[in-house]
Order: C-alpha cells, then sequence, then structure tokens
C-alpha cells in the first residue's frame, strides 16, 4: 500500500470551510462535495492581497534606478501583466484539489520537490517579513501622529498587533481568508484610489537628465516582477475548493485582473510619490505629500494592505510545511510559520536598516523562485494541466516517484536555471561575474526561461497529459 500524507479529513462542510472555525483540510485533496464557490472568489483574493504599500515601494525604486515617471509606469504596467501567469496557475488547483506545492512534486519528484518546497517556503516567509514591517512601521507612526513617541515599545506593540491581526485570519483557514481579503478590499481600495488621486497631480513628468541604462532598466523590470512571481507556489492552494466544473478561462482573468488592478495603481502611486520627495523612508516619504486629514487614514491604509498579503503569505507556509513533511495539522504548522515572521521581523525592526534590506531581500528572491517557477508552468503545459491526484500524494512508488523519488529533468532544469540566474544576478549581496560583461544588466529573471526550456528539452515527450 502507498503512504500518503496525513491530515484531517471530515465529511462535514460545515465543520471544514467555514468563516471564523478553524479549516480542517490541509494538502489533502478536497472532495468534490465539499467544494464551492466560484471564480469571482479569485478576483477578489488576488486584487485584495496586493493592495499593499509594498507596491508603493517598488514603483518609488524604479525612480530610484534612474527611470522618469513614464518609464516607471511603464515597468509598472509589464509587472501587473504578470499576474496572468499567476491567474493560470491557479488552474491546476481546480482539477486536483490540492495545494501548488504538492502539485510540483510531478515536475520534480517526491523526494526531489522537498529543496524547492524549503526555499519556496523561506521565500513565503520573508515576504510575510517584509509586509509586517511595512505594516508596523505605519501603526508605530499612527502612534506617533497621536502624541505617544514610545520608542521601542511603540515599536513592539505596533509589532506585536500587526501580527496578531493576520495570525487570527491565517489561522482559521481557506474560508475566513477570502471573506477578509474581499471585505478588506473594499475599504482598502476606496482608500488607495483617493491616495492615488491625491499624490498624481503633483508627479514630475518629465523626463530624467540623464539615460537610465541597462542596469536600471533591469533593476527596475526585477523588482516589480519579483512580487507577482513570489506567488507562483501559491494560486491552487486558493482555487482547490472552486468545483471541477468552474470554467478555467474564468479562473486565470479573474487572478489577472485582481492582481493587475492593484498592483498596478499603487505601483503608480509609488511612481508619483518618488517624482516629488524622498523615498529613502517610503511611509514618511509619501505621508509628507499628503494632506493633514488624510494623513492617519494613510497610515491605517499602509497597515490593513500589509495584513491582507502576509495573511495569504503566512497560511500558505503552513501547506508548505506540511509538503515539507511536518506531522501536523495546517493549524498547527502555522505556529512554525508565524514564530519565524516574528523573529525575522524583530531583526528586521531593531538589527538593521530597513530599505537597504528590503532591496537586497527583492533582488535576491529572483534567484530561487524564476527558475522554480519556470520548470513548474512548463510541466503544467507539457501535461496540460492534468494530473494523477493519488499518484501526488502517494510516497515509495507511482507516476510521479521517478528515480528514488528524483525527478532528473526536473532537477537538471532547475539547477540550469539557477545557476544563469546567480551569474547574472546584480543585488547589493551578491553580483554575478556576468554583470559587468552585459554592461551592467539585471537578466535574473531570463532563469525562469532558461530553466522551461531546459526542462520541455529534458521531458518532452515523457511528461504527457494524463487520460482518464
Amino acid at each position: 500500500m502507498l503512504a500518503r500524507d496525513t491530515a484531517p479529513v471530515t465529511t462535514d462542510r460545515t465543520a471544514t470551510d467555514e468563516v471564523f472555525q478553524v479549516e480542517e483540510h490541509g494538502i489533502d485533496p478536497i472532495p468534490d462535495a465539499e467544494r464551492h464557490g466560484d471564480a469571482k472568489d479569485v478576483f477578489w483574493l488576488w486584487f485584495g492581497s496586493n493592495l499593499t504599500f509594498t507596491y508603493v515601494i517598488n514603483g518609488a525604486l524604479a525612480v530610484a534606478f534612474g527611470l522618469s515617471f513614464w518609464q516607471a509606469t511603464a515597468v509598472v504596467v509589464v509587472g501587473g501583466l504578470a499576474f496572468l501567469v499567476i491567474g493560470a496557475a491557479g488552474l491546476s488547483g481546480v482539477r486536483t484539489g490540492t495545494a501548488t506545492l504538492v502539485i510540483s512534486r510531478a515536475a520534480f519528484g517526491r523526494r526531489g520537490n522537498w529543496p524547492a518546497g524549503l526555499l519556496n517556503w523561506i521565500v513565503s516567509i520573508g515576504y510575510t517579513i517584509v509586509n509586517t514591517v511595512v505594516g508596523t512601521l505605519a501603526l508605530e507612526a499612527f502612534f506617533a501622529d497621536l502624541g505617544w513617541n514610545g520608542g521601542h515599545a511603540a515599536r513592539a506593540l505596533a509589532l506585536a498587533v500587526t501580527l496578531a491581526l493576520t495570525f487570527a485570519v491565517a489561522l482559521w483557514g481557506h474560508a475566513t481568508v477570502q471573506f477578509a481579503e474581499r471585505w478588506m478590499a473594499y475599504v482598502l481600495a476606496a482608500g488607495f484610489a483617493a491616495l492615488l488621486v491625491l499624490l498624481l497631480p503633483g508627479a514630475d513628468t518629465s523626463a530624467p537628465a540623464a539615460a537610465p541604462g541597462a542596469s536600471g532598466w533591469s533593476l527596475a523590470f526585477v523588482v516589480m516582477l519579483a512580487g507577482p512571481f513570489s506567488y507562483l507556489p501559491m494560486p491552487a492552494d486558493y482555487t482547490r475548493y472552486l468545483p471541477r466544473t468552474t470554467r478555467l478561462r474564468a479562473v486565470t482573468w479573474s487572478g489577472a485582473l485582481g492582481g493587475f488592478l492593484s498592483s498596478v495603481a499603487l505601483g503608480v502611486a509609488g511612481v508619483a510619490a518618488a517624482t516629488q520627495v524622498d523615498m529613502t523612508d517610503a511611509v514618511a516619504g509619501t505621508e509628507s505629500l499628503l494632506p493633514g486629514w488624510f494623513q492617519p487614514l494613510f497610515l491605517a491604509l499602509v497597515l490593513g494592505g500589509s495584513v491582507t498579503n502576509s495573511i495569504i503569505t503566512l497560511y500558505s507556509s503552513s501547506l508548505n510545511l506540511q509538503v515539507l513533511g511536518i506531522p501536523w495539522t495546517r493549524a498547527r504548522a502555522i505556529v512554525i510559520s508565524a514564530a519565524v515572521t516574528a523573529v525575522g521581523s524583530l531583526g528586521a525592526l531593531f538589527l538593521a536598516d530597513f530599505t537597504t534590506s528590503l532591496l537586497s531581500f527583492l533582488s535576491l528572491l529572483i534567484i530561487v523562485f524564476a527558475p522554480w517557477g519556470g520548470v513548474f508552468l512548463a510541466d503544467m503545459v507539457l501535461r496540460r494541466c492534468t494530473y494523477d491526484t493519488d499518484a501526488l500524494h502517494a510516497d515509495g512508488s507511482g507516476a510521479y516517484w521517478y528515480r528514488s523519488g528524483w525527478h532528473p529533468a526536473g532537477a537538471a532544469a532547475l539547477l540550469t536555471g539557477l545557476l544563469f540566474s546567480a551569474l547574472t544576478c546584480d543585488s547589493e549581496l551578491w553580483t554575478g561575474p556576468l554583470v559587468a560583461p552585459l554592461g551592467g544588466a539585471d537578466l535574473t529573471l531570463l532563469g525562469s526561461v532558461v530553466s522551461a526550456l531546459t526542462y520541455v528539452l529534458l521531458a518532452r515527450g515523457r511528461v504527457t497529459p494524463v487520460t482518464s
């Protein structure tokens, strides 16, 4: 008999996926009888979770790299279009009823999936830390506006509040996450729309004194695309409850439109702000451009947006830990992710300059998840998004066991993409030896193309769609 992933399963839908009740399912396939919702849920998830101030920072960074208002805006739009890939990646969840990092076992093998799974868990925790820190700084600034400059005590309290809001929703699980993202999106969308209206009139749309060069363009693209690409290990986590009859085209376009609208709007706001003021401290810089009556609302928006994004990354990280073999329920596993997030946030807030850390973090992340995403998407296309669901959860044999649990084609393609990305990465923490010969260009993103092409070359004819 095949060994399988273990996670509590119940046939009582009321007990498994209801708002404000702890979800009992983990990475086990969701039974057809318990599936519900429609493609609109995917829109609200990606729209709400991307109403985060991080995109304002990313837009500002594009200007810091030497791009003009219109050049930076073009990069923001291209970054938003990447959500088409995220929307399409959710198709696998509808087909299998399980999480993305379970489905990626088809590309890498049961054991071969483990290293990439660990790296992607680090990515998800990293983004949770980034957003937690942004929310904490906003809440600390709000305390200061109220007259309390409490120093470390105020910052610690702000961090505790931000973590508590995130953890509570993620702990309850899928239904509560969907509910919170939709209702918070209503409020955040109105607030950020007002922010955009206030920032755009003062934007400097003139051309820069000097052309940004290959380095400026490439770094801007890396930072802007890092956000959407970092979601590649997550889409199926939020589509696995959708009925099998859900239209796959609707899932793709709903996810793409949700992520595009919010990321582009906030990215353009960051571009506009950066042409007017120093955005080294992005929260303080943006706040200085706003009328006094809107500043408290702005800080609330930053906090709310940080929480909505942290919720989905923290939730997915708990499923990721189950994929890695943690023999706990999803609800218990999330405690590990929350604890690591807390420790990382403390370090970012009290031990390091946040802006420098953020830039370095975003610049390096693409080395990991661009090549991984290339292999995963290439595998999905070759299989036409069809999988043997039982084999995805089987251990020791089955269609995805390959050679002792490793898929040689997946491993080779991933390593090839990682090597290319490392050689062409330009960040404060690491500069690849090919950056200088390329005129300072950062071609890390092309690691996804390299790994995808390598995988197709090695696996074509061997990886085929599952026929019923």
